[in-house]
């Protein structure tokens, strides 16, 4: 049962760190974008950039073997329907965010070239933040489901 213990935490601990990193780093660019200070956006962007390689995909590559591991431990089918539906939430949160970290990498640099020319944010800047902005909420309310899920553990006939 240590083992059991043990995965649980890690899990949880994973899911508080995705939840919660997206959700900080949401905050953030959020802010710095608000200012339309160059120097601002790419801290902030490049601090994000950092985030989200250390914590976000760590978190996201631990959090599926935690998972799976504790699905076999406690003798849950991943065919069961919340395991499914979290892995099928799982995949379509990482369809929007995958294209976000580029997104953010690229908001960085354009920051960054604005800095070294002196110049406004361009207008690729702008674009690419309404698309990592658009794409943050579909990421968003997919993870509150599988928080939910997780939690709750509902009876759902997929199979």
């Amino acid at each position: 049962m240590m083992l059991e213990q043990l995965l649980l935490l890690a899990h949880v601990i994973g899911a508080t760190v995705l939840f919660g990193t997206g959700a900080g780093i949401a905050f953030f660019m959020v802010l710095a974008h608000r200012t339309r200070d160059p120097k601002l956006i790419a801290h902030v962007a490049g601090t994000v950039v950092i985030a989200d390689a250390l914590f976000t995909a760590t978190a996201s590559v631990l959090q599926p073997v935690t998972g799976y591991l504790l699905a076999r431990l406690m003798g849950w089918e991943l065919t069961e329907g919340w395991i499914a539906l979290s892995l099928l939430l799982y995949v379509f949160t990482g369809l929007f965010w995958l294209p976000v970290v580029g997104i953010q990498i690229r908001i960085r640099n354009l920051a960054r070239a604005a800095i070294a020319e002196r110049t406004e944010l361009p207008a690729a800047y702008f674009r690419l933040y309404r698309i990592w902005f658009t794409f943050g909420f579909p990421a968003f309310f997919a993870v509150i489901g599988i928080l939910w899920l997780m939690l709750n553990k509902p009876t759902i006939a997929l199979f």
